[in-house]
């Protein structure tokens, strides 16, 4: 779990980028298939995606799910495993942020005007749950925590050294 602003802004940045990256890959995909201006349309959707999601994560989505996971589901054993806590979390954040994404991805897609707009977005959230869920069980969530990792270490090693430093002095 991020400790301080910086490691909030970087945990935030590499797990939004990816996502975003993957599942808008994925919609426009499903939406228009294997085509050659796939490419294009991808970069096309991605900033705007990556900007609604990053602010869906830090506002919306993010303290809403860490709130009802430590209300109502991580318990005493849970917490003593950091890693049930960071699944839990994961999988609540996914659960948000598919359902905030799906509505995002069909509005920008124009498809709230259609008929059927409850179905539209029943199948959207669905086939997003589908990719998203492992997608960051498996790939984004290890990625990002990783990198973390190594940021909370290397900011300890240079703690230690500055304590040893002024201990010396």
């Amino acid at each position: 779990m991020p400790r301080n602003l910086k490691e909030e802004v970087v945990f935030t940045a590499i797990m939004a980028g990816l996502m975003v990256l993957v599942m808008t890959g994925y919609n426009v995909a499903m939406a228009q298939g294997l085509s050659s201006g796939l490419v294009m349309e991808i970069l096309k959707g991605y900033p705007l995606g990556l900007i609604v999601a990053i602010i869906l994560d830090l506002l919306i989505v993010g303290p809403i799910a860490k709130g009802l996971a430590f209300k109502y589901i991580i318990n005493d054993y849970m917490k003593k495993n950091t890693v049930l806590i960071g699944i839990t979390i994961s999988v609540m954040m996914v659960l948000g942020m598919v359902t905030f994404m799906s509505f995002f991805g069909i509005a920008v897609e124009g498809k709230l005007a259609q008929g059927h707009i409850l179905a539209t977005y029943g199948h959207t959230w669905i086939f997003n749950l589908i990719v998203a869920l492992p997608l960051q069980l498996i790939i984004v969530g290890p990625i990002a925590r990783g990198v973390l990792g190594k940021m909370q270490s290397a900011a300890a090693k240079k703690a230690e050294a500055e304590e040893i430093v002024e201990e010396e002095v």
